[in-house]
């Protein structure tokens, strides 16, 4: 037999060696060289080979693709004669592989696929091409485009519609019989996706200019209108405008004013602008150095985007070199780099502020004295030793605080093989993070050491890990060590043949775990059950997930698709019952229904907490139903929710059951600023909410509490004021008024404060459902048990225990709950009352969907960082990989979201920012909020995390926050102008908290505050001589120059 036999040894050897550790495969191939049968060698748990059988059909297509086939034992690596004779012990009766439905024709199209299992075997994919009829009405639009102040600029009119026989018309339907229609042109450019609910058509068109390139993104509910006006256009289109060399120069989202960009000859962004930052004539920028790499960025002053653009191409050398003394000075930090290069100054020159700082190949004059080795690791040098440096290796990051000019400095240190084994974070109250990591000769962590400081008078904190792997390097135990406590095992993993985790042992010691979780999966290899909750037996928690299978209840509907139709779950508290989700969803696979019910009891069929829910074609929810607060037969309706929209975004909710439950009795108008950011939302007590230029909330004004939020450059919250509670996020570590609460684990939580492992059960979706714990008496415990809504709200009425860490906020899909009910996803806020977020999508031009939750699918999907729905997808080689996406992605397959993450981690990325802000007081009539001016993100920048650093645009893929964030003063500049009228809340961050149509309060004076000159002119300014009055000023608008001077 022809084969290829590879070894990918996991512990060091000098030659062949089968006794040692090893990642072993052959793959053979056939006279023609086609691939015919794969093998692990020992890959399973249990050391049998898993092999993979290819076939092909009578025209040598590969038309089945076959499940792998773990087998009774090992054959080192020789080929198996009969692969298949093992199946029925792993998957028994089921069909293991999955079919192509093939054209015969030289094109060989596919024209279905029926998937594994004999659910599926009547449910297959379809896939139809044909052309498009003139009954298809696809619209044919027409664009002029101009030049102006060099970028396209294109308008839109409508010629009728696409003649027959001139498009490709490609129609899917997907294992439930939903369509969806794909025309594209005879360039390969998709003109058309048309998907259909009912008789109800969702049309998104993608309109082309001259030069063909995307310049409009016409949305379902734009598409319904006979004529479009440019209001319909700048509310629900995506318009994109282009320069002489194709580079996207200005673009526009749905509600968001229009963002430029400006790059240099080399083609990199290098100034970006959005609305708020327009009005003050700033840009964000970035600067590089020789090799393309980001030296620093920061805020510049700057003209118009052609001005600027301009300026750019009569700059000959636009980078930055390293010098060993101080370049500059900015902002309170020391620039080790050069902007003057052979005497011309990199653009941009009018430098307003610093935001970050980035160094490579040497660490920068100012850092630490680097160890010389890291638990026994010796470290790469600076300097050449044995042909080996840190050469081409980012070493430091920088971050100035957006609100202030203090810094935060991380500093990576590498082995011989230039492998992360250590990073130093020096946090912006001078304490620190310092992870150490031991790598075996896999580069696998073996263990990992973390120091932490909150400040310099603060203990530190010592946290040892190790891990323990199988021969196929899966993760098998997880050890934890608190200041040299008493070693905790968080977790035993333990998998079936196929790799995939069966059985979780979490907690206590080995061999006395306090809980064994049990996994199962299906055929298609969904997760189906953690536990049994029918028969918990010592198991706390346990739930079930059904797709093509739910319990007939007059209510089920079976979906195919792998959106989930049914969840079962119990909790061993309070004689708990079985509790039951059934589901159902339109043709566009939105939740339109949730049925609430008890299968076991004596009235099944309450409807207690029920929802259901309607759409407009472009996602908004319409209409919400919602049913709760007692868990009784008697079902109270506690919503009845009407929204009303222009464009996207949602102006209005009425509550017409007049049940302040679930969501507040409403009616309230909800206002925007140009950056489509909720400016407030007094239904709820929101009276107020300021945000950063990263469009991250920077103040929020609560049942008159106001609460303050500082972030790093990065968009990393690392502080939060609230009234009588000041919380800090330091990497990881959470601190309350200066007191160290607790730090996340791989399972849960270790409380600094009762000093003790707090393990959490959490749901497919990464729900925390239950936390439990060790009482003082060495019993299992249940701290708190929290069940959800679809969209998020908790269910109110039973499980009301609530014993954990009383700041531990962290529940719906493991988030941060804040104070005013809404969950910080770190890049938004979102609000499970209503199912939407309070900003725009930083990805709104991939999903087109600027405001809605997870294409309204909150069971089957999560936003881990609120800013695209992700998903589980299988590579060709059968690796499972967590993507970002609805569904499609070239070369993978779909697998759904409910495949159990236990052992998969997320790394957060740095991204850098603009950090500017700007307090104006606007009003329309009477009473009125606070107004933050703002900007978004800039360029193309780098960001680093252990696994190495990447380039993103970052006006595509705004911050991820994990779950942290903060702010500080709205006013900082001397001699700052104000304008507006009314009165209420205005904030001033230390120089005037509030000003209340009811109240004027000024704070306690100090050196560094006094603010009586600016209240006494505000109060003759807003005239309160009638307090508790809503007033009318006769001016349109007012303007004062607050004297503050050097009193600030």
């Amino acid at each position: 037999e022809n084969y290829i036999h590879s070894r990918v040894y996991l512990e060091e050897t000098q030659e062949t060696n089968a006794a040692k550790k090893q990642l072993e495969t052959v793959a053979y191939y056939d006279g023609l060289g086609r691939p015919k049968q794969n093998i692990g060698v020992k890959a399973s748990p249990k050391g049998r080979d898993v092999v993979t059988h290819i076939e092909y059909d009578e025209f040598g297509r590969q038309a089945k693709d076959f499940l792998p086939i773990p087998q009774s034992g090992t054959q080192a690596g020789r080929i198996y004669d009969s692969p298949l004779s093992n199946a029925s012990s792993i998957y028994g009766n089921e069909k293991i592989f999955s079919e192509k439905i093939l054209e015969n024709s030289p094109l060989n199209r596919l024209l279905g696929q029926i998937h594994q299992g004999n659910d599926w075997q009547n449910h297959p994919i379809r896939i139809e091409y044909e052309a498009n009829t003139t009954s298809d009405r696809v619209k044919k639009f027409k664009t002029v485009t101009q030049w102006n102040g060099g970028a396209t600029l294109s308008s839109l009119s409508q010629e009728g519609v696409f003649s027959s026989s001139s498009l490709y018309k490609n129609i899917t339907e997907d294992e439930d019989g939903n369509t969806s229609i794909e025309f594209k042109n005879g360039q390969g450019q998709v003109v058309l996706v048309r998907k259909f609910n009912g008789s109800e058509t969702a049309d998104t068109y993608y309109i082309y200019n001259e030069y063909n390139q995307l310049a409009f993104v016409i949305s379902p509910l734009a598409a319904e209108k006979a004529n479009l006006t440019q209001d319909d256009l700048d509310r629900l289109c995506y318009q994109y405008r282009y320069d002489g060399k194709g580079r996207l120069v200005e673009k526009k989202l749905p509600a968001k004013g229009w963002e430029y960009m400006v790059y240099d000859k080399l083609d990199r962004l290098t100034m970006s602008q959005d609305a708020g930052q327009r009005a003050k004539k700033e840009w964000l920028f970035t600067r590089y150095d020789r090799f393309g790499r980001v030296a620093y960025t920061g805020i510049a002053t700057g003209e118009s985007r052609a001005v600027e653009q301009a300026n750019l191409n009569l700059t000959l050398s636009n980078h930055v070199e390293r010098t060993s003394n101080a370049g500059f000075t900015q902002n309170n930090m020391k620039v080790h780099y050069n902007p003057a290069i052979g005497g011309e100054i990199s653009y941009p020159k009018n430098i307003k502020k610093l935001l970050s700082v980035n160094y490579y190949d040497e660490y920068p004059p100012d850092a630490p004295a680097a160890p010389e080795n890291i638990l026994g690791q010796p470290l790469m040098a600076s300097a050449t030793a044995g042909g080996k440096s840190t050469k081409s290796l980012p070493l430091a990051v920088y971050l100035k605080n957006i609100e202030n000019d203090d810094w935060s400095r991380t500093f990576t240190y590498y082995d011989q093989k230039a492998r992360v084994i250590g990073t130093l974070h020096h946090n912006y109250l001078v304490g620190y993070t310092q992870i150490q990591m031991e790598l075996d000769f896999a580069g696998v962590v073996q263990k990992t050491h973390t120091y932490h400081k909150r400040d310099p008078k603060s203990p530190e904190v010592k946290i040892e890990e190790r891990f323990v792997y199988d021969h196929q390097n899966r993760l098998v135990k997880h050890f934890h060590k608190i200041n040299g406590r008493n070693e905790e095992l968080l977790l035993e993993n333990i998998y079936d043949e196929l790799g995939r985790l069966s059985k979780k042992k979490v907690g206590g010691s080995e061999g006395s775990p306090l809980q064994e979780v049990d996994y199962a999966y299906n055929i298609r290899g969904w997760l189906t059950s953690v536990n049994q909750p029918q028969n918990l037996g010592k198991d706390l928690f346990g739930f079930e997930l059904k797709y093509q299978n739910p319990v007939s209840n007059g209510k089920e509907s079976p979906k195919y698709n792998g959106n989930i139709s049914q969840m079962d779950w119990k909790t061993r508290s309070n004689n708990e019952e079985l509790r039951r989700y059934t589901y159902q969803y339109d043709d566009l696979n939105r939740l339109t229904k949730s049925f609430y019910s008890k299968p076991l009891a004596v009235q099944p069929n309450t409807g207690s907490y029920d929802e259901y829910l309607s759409y407009d074609v472009n996602g908004n929810i319409k209409t919400l139903s919602r049913f709760g607060d007692m868990d009784k037969p008697q079902a109270v309706k506690i919503d009845e929710l009407s929204y009303t929209y222009i464009g996207n975004q949602l102006v209005k909710v009425s509550d017409n059951s007049q049940n302040p439950s679930g969501y507040p009795i409403g009616g309230g108008v909800i206002p925007y600023d140009e950056n489509g950011n909720m400016m407030n939302h007094k239904d709820k007590g929101i009276s107020y909410i300021g945000y950063n230029h990263l469009n991250l909330p920077s103040a929020v004004f609560w049942n008159g509490k106001q609460t303050f939020y500082l972030y790093r450059a990065d968009g990393v919250k690392v502080k939060k004021d609230f009234p009588g509670k000041v919380t800090d996020y330091l990497d990881g570590f959470q601190y309350e008024n200066g007191a160290l609460q607790f730090v996340p684990t791989a399972e849960g939580y270790y409380d600094f404060v009762k000093q003790r492992y707090v393990y959490n059960y959490t749901d497919h979706l990464g729900n925390v459902r239950l936390s439990y714990a060790k009482n003082n008496n060495a019993a299992l415990e249940i701290l708190e048990e929290n069940n959800y809504y679809a969209f998020g709200l908790k269910h109110q009425g039973y499980g009301g225990v609530n014993l954990g860490n009383p700041n531990y906020h962290y529940k719906y899909n493991g988030k941060e709950l804040q104070e005013n009910s809404m969950y910080d996803y770190g890049a938004r806020l979102y609000m499970p009352d209503i199912g939407r977020w309070s900003a725009v999508d930083p990805l709104a031009d991939k999903t087109h969907d600027p405001y809605g939750y997870v294409w309204n699918n909150p069971i089957r999907f999560i936003d881990p960082k609120g800013m695209m729905g992700e998903d589980w997808y299988e590579g060709p080689n059968k690796e499972l990989v967590w993507f970002n996406g609805s569904g499609e992605r070239e070369g993978y397959e779909w697998k759904g979201s409910t495949l159990t993450r236990d052992g998969l981690f997320y790394n957060s990325d740095s991204y850098i920012y603009d950090i500017e802000r700007n307090a104006i007081v606007r009003g329309t009539r009477g009473i009125e909020t606070v107004e933050l001016t703002k900007m978004t993100s800039k360029g193309s920048d780098e960001g680093c995390a252990f696994d190495g650093c990447y380039n993103y645009n970052i006006f595509d893929l705004f911050s991820y926050s994990p779950e942290k964030q903060t702010f500080y003063n709205f006013i900082t500049e001397i001699g700052r102008t104000y304008e507006g009228w009314g009165s209420d809340l205005i904030n001033s961050g230390d120089i005037i908290r509030t000003i209340n149509i009811n109240e004027m309060v000024i704070p306690t004076p100090s050196p560094n505050n006094k603010s009586s000159a600016f209240a006494e002119a505000f109060k003759n300014m807003a005239d309160l001589s009638e307090l508790g009055k809503t007033k009318k000023q006769k001016d349109t608008i007012i303007s004062v120059s607050v004297p503050l001077k050097s009193e600030i």
